[in-house]
């Protein structure tokens, strides 16, 4: 019993020697944070920490991009989440740790430092600022470290020109709002010395980076960039964080492309559906809707911009010139299919070019039927002479007339059989020869259209 005892008291007297520590660490920040920042230390969080108004002071920027939410082409906007990191020199909050405890670090919340006004230009929001003061980190050196998070939307240019397979490169510009380079120099943390106009490689952490489902990151980099106004001869520097990313096309392969390709080799079969269905003109009527109920869809994809046609905008625009071009076509074949020889007659080169020499080439081979089917049946007898004819008594004579009259009738009706076939033929032989033109231009549009994205050329792995 009394080595529990001797063994609890040891331990409250090891805790309250904690509890004391504590307290007295506690007490040795408070002390601190009243020397730097309380009323008898002259602190003004609203001046430049300089020693004189001529000096310069540098401010270090730099970027960690944990997050691409968003890049949306219709309002030309890249929503992204990232850490801006802020890292400059007060002299104002330096201290001697020897007098503080062995204190060497100490976290102030922003609201009560002096911070730069470091805004993104290109903003495409509201808020040009971060709205999010988190504490800063203060070395004894004076040196300050201030991290907040924000979601950025920053105004991105869009180049449509080979969407789906598009590339595109947004940038985030920023900038002192107030201070002019003379006052503060505003550098890139990853490369401190970096000249301007010059772009150095990775120049965003991507530490953090989560992939987005939609685009691949491919480079980043910074830039920075001294710009002088008409107003002041004072330099302004900026930096730029440049942002590559790649659209992933599965999706739009999917849902977009493998469609509108399905329906423009549907316009090739209109050419292989017989005249006589009645349904050639439904078909194509049918294919030139849905064409444009994908333009509708692509409008409310990509911005409206005149600057470049969308690739797959090109694509439906050669489809719907081929849907165009079929129901022209079709509209003649019908017709050619339709004639008779009550209004029209076969010239000698149509006889010759659709009914001889085409068929050949297209090695198309028309059925063997006799062309004169009832000429044999009802040739021309002696009963047939009007002088014999008259020898026979008149009842017979009058059965012979209607006999020659019925012949001369089914005849005719041959013939007249006869050259409708040869139309309908005709029709036949212009549809073989379009179904094989429109689906090579199928296959050639489709091919050199698709074929021009420089994205299916690019073997680059994203970061």
């Amino acid at each position: 019993m009394v080595d529990c005892g001797e063994m609890l008291i040891r331990i409250i007297y090891l805790l309250v020697c904690l509890t004391f520590k504590d307290i007295e660490g506690n007490a040795d920040a408070k002390r601190l944070f009243n020397d730097l920042l309380g009323t008898k230390s002259g602190f003004n969080k609203r001046i430049r920490p300089v020693g004189s108004t001529k000096d310069r002071l540098t401010v270090e920027l730099g970027l960690k991009l944990t997050q691409l939410i968003d890049v949306d082409m219709k309002n030309q906007i890249m929503t992204t989440n990232v850490w801006l990191l802020h890292e400059w020199v007060d002299k104002s909050l330096q201290w001697d740790p020897g007098n503080y405890g062995g204190m060497e670090t100490l976290y102030i919340p922003a609201e009560n430092l002096w911070k730069p006004d470091i805004v993104l230009y290109n903003n495409a929001d509201g808020n040009y600022q971060i709205t999010i003061m988190t504490k800063a980190k203060v070395n004894y050196t004076g040196k300050v470290i201030w991290t907040p998070p924000g979601i950025y939307k920053s105004a991105c240019p869009i180049n449509v020109e080979y969407f789906p397979f598009d590339e595109q490169n947004c940038y985030m510009k920023f900038g002192s709002w107030t201070y002019d380079g003379f006052q503060v120099d505003l550098k890139a943390q990853v490369a401190p010395n970096l000249t301007d106009d010059l772009d150095i490689g990775e120049g965003i952490n991507l530490d953090e980076y989560a992939q987005s489902v939609e685009w691949d990151l491919l480079n980043t980099t910074v830039m920075r960039n001294t710009k002088y106004y008409q107003c002041c001869q004072e330099p302004y520097p900026t930096l730029f964080f440049n942002v590559t990313v790649r659209r992933k096309t599965l999706f739009y392969t999917v849902n977009l492309i493998i469609p509108c390709v399905s329906i423009s080799f549907l316009t090739v079969l209109v050419f292989y559906l017989p005249s006589n269905s009645g349904e050639k003109i439904t078909l194509c009527i049918s294919i030139l809707l849905s064409i444009v109920v994908f333009l509708l869809l692509l409008s409310d994809l990509v911005p409206a911009t005149s600057l470049a046609v969308p690739l797959i905008g090109k694509y439906l625009l050669f489809t719907m010139t081929l849907v165009v071009l079929s129901i022209i076509v079709t509209v003649v074949v019908l017709n050619v299919n339709s004639r008779s020889p009550t209004t029209h007659k076969m010239s000698p080169w149509v006889r010759r070019v659709f009914l001889d020499i085409l068929p050949r080439v297209l090695l198309m081979r028309r059925p063997d039927i006799s062309h004169q089917v009832y000429s044999a049946q009802y040739s021309q007898t002696e009963s047939d002479n009007p002088g014999t004819i008259k020898r026979y008594p008149a009842q017979i004579q009058k059965a012979l007339e209607g006999a020659n009259y019925i012949s001369d009738h089914l005849r005719t009706e041959d013939r007249h059989d006869n050259i409708r076939v040869d139309w309908k033929y005709v029709a036949m032989v212009i549809d073989r020869l379009f179904l094989w033109i429109f689906t090579t231009a199928c296959f050639v549009g489709t091919l050199g259209i698709f074929l021009q994205a420089p994205t299916l050329y690019d073997s680059r792995l994203p970061i």
